[in-house]
């Protein structure tokens, strides 16, 4: 059976320009074009969790998954950080997104995703509580939540409570929406440095610069204990991510670390292999490992079981004011430095695994990974909020801000590779299937005899030409749009070779190679390459 339309296909012509949009010229054309040039960036970790849905159907074991090449053909068949828990280096994230600021400048000192992890939340000095998108990681709105610098802030781990603490004492509940419903004055006219829930959501920690660490009833807001013992202030406050006990970290270079029984109050054990004040502590979600981080330009960690420390891992140049565990990864963590920089550590290796080294101007004082550990969030001294993002197959040195140095010397240097570049290279264009034996063994005799062209020579696709090496040497130049056509040169020469490898037109030939020189030069000024 035929289909036959009901009625004939018609041409529909476009109405006529109107006098305004042809009068439009330079202005609204030239801002439409800078628009298109900065277009905002967003990751989205849906079109990996697709992927995972998809092939999980027929991938039961992980040596059937298909392995992910360096190239960006695999860019959409990425998969989620939970589906790769034998590679944690996927999940080190040096990739520079995006730099978030309030319209009034100020610093960030504490920051927290949503549950969810739709969106971000940073508390500031100004005592603001500021939303931003999680995929878009745009402004989404501003809350005056405290009257000072909001300096704690965490949920509870039923998801339906938000705490934060501020430089006066006080500390307020919220609700998912946003909706305040109780505020209490925790300590009086010290500000409050740390807040953790216990595993059951029913009790609440605070640390302050009183030197105390208080434990409250949640839904009562009523002090059961006071643990004392630290000779200053108190900086941070973890508890246990299932058992009874709670850590401290402490100005106080003689007992900077201790281990409390929220219980009775006592004081368990003290670790003192810091020389200095400690800035941050963090449990593994193992139950097993303890982080801290301290003045001295160190970060430690500690087995639970032993109560002796494992590995030092020294790498900032100044103190590391921030530390956290990977949500993923188990042996994966990320400390801050109080100059602004930020390494990605593995447990087993005492060298970072990668560092940057000017992530930041000031001090990081907060750093929070994604719930689905693709993005973290850093918030610094320099009233900055940063985005860093995993690294997609096939991305270079040149798309990671400049600032990544591996410490497999994978160090980039834009203008060693640029002087390198030879002004004039030979390529050969293959448009079948591959090259004739006599075409190979024609190259390898012109290689044998001429030794120094022969790293003048390189095999490539047509499209490799224009896609990689002409986006490799416009390092920092505009992209343009437009599309050239082929020199009528080119045309004509194309034609008449095509003509000759026809079958009986002068001979049955395959294949046909051209030899040609790009002048880079032009290309690092933005220009198409010029055919010779």
């Amino acid at each position: 059976m035929i289909f036959r339309p009901c009625r004939r296909l018609q041409r529909h012509d476009l109405p006529p320009l109107s006098m305004d949009v042809m009068m439009m010229g330079d202005g609204p054309g030239r801002r439409l074009r800078k628009n298109v040039a900065n277009v905002r960036r967003h990751v989205d970790y849906v079109a990996t969790v697709l992927n995972h849905a998809e092939s999980r159907l027929w991938q039961y074991k992980r040596w059937q998954r298909p392995v992910q090449q360096p190239d960006e053909l695999y860019q959409n068949t990425a998969l989620p950080a939970r589906c790769t828990l034998e590679t944690p280096v996927d999940c080190i994230l040096t990739k520079f997104v995006r730099a978030a600021m309030n319209k009034v400048k100020c610093p960030v000192y504490s920051l927290c995703w949503t549950p969810e992890g739709k969106r971000l939340i940073t508390g500031a000095s100004t005592g603001e509580f500021t939303l931003w998108n999680g995929t878009a990681f745009n402004f989404e709105t501003i809350l005056q939540a405290h009257d000072s610098a909001i300096r704690a802030m965490t949920w509870s781990h039923n998801e339906q409570w938000l705490v934060s603490a501020d430089h006066e004492g006080f500390i307020k509940y919220w609700q998912p929406n946003m909706n305040n419903v109780h505020m209490y004055q925790a300590h009086k006219d010290e500000p409050v440095r740390g807040l953790s829930f216990a595993p059951t959501d029913v009790k609440l920690a605070s640390a302050s610069d009183d030197g105390t660490v208080r434990i409250w009833d949640f839904a009562r807001c009523v002090e059961e204990r006071a643990m004392r013992g630290h000779g200053s202030e108190v900086r941070c406050v973890a508890w246990h991510p299932f058992k009874g006990m709670i850590v401290t970290g402490s100005r106080d270079s003689q007992q900077p670390v201790k281990l409390w029984d929220p219980r009775t109050g006592d004081c368990l054990t003290t670790l003192q292999d810091h020389k200095s004040s400690v800035m941050a502590v963090d449990w593994n979600r193992n139950g097993n490992w303890l982080l801290t981080a301290g003045r001295d330009h160190l970060v430690k960690l500690y087995d639970l079981r032993t109560m002796k420390e494992m590995y030092s891992y020294k790498g900032h140049k100044k103190e590391v004011t921030s530390v956290a565990w990977h949500p993923i990864h188990e042996g994966l963590f990320v400390s801050g430095g109080g100059d602004g920089s930020i390494a990605y550590w593995l447990v087993e290796n005492e060298k970072e695994v990668a560092f940057l080294e000017h992530a930041h101007d000031q001090a990081v004082w907060a750093m929070k990974f994604h719930p689905m550990g693709h993005i973290l969030a850093t918030g610094s001294n320099d009233n900055n909020t940063k985005f860093w993002a995993r690294n997609r197959p096939g991305d270079t040195q040149e798309d990671i801000f400049g600032l990544a140095s591996f410490t497999t010397n994978m160090v980039y240097h834009q203008q060693f590779l640029l002087s390198d570049r030879t002004p004039e290279l030979t390529y050969i264009f293959l448009t079948g299937m591959g090259l004739d034996e006599e075409v190979v063994e024609k190259m390898n005799r012109d290689i044998t005899s001429n030794p120094a062209t022969a790293h003048h020579t390189m095999l490539l696709m047509p499209e490799d030409l224009n896609a990689r090496h002409q986006h490799n040497a416009n390092i920092g130049a505009k992209k343009t749009l437009i599309k050239q056509p082929p020199p009528k040169k080119a045309q004509r020469q194309f034609e008449r070779m095509w003509n000759v490898s026809k079958p009986g037109g002068g001979g049955c030939k395959w294949f046909f190679h051209i030899s040609c020189s790009v002048d880079f030069a032009g290309a690092l000024q933005g220009e198409p390459p010029e055919w010779r």
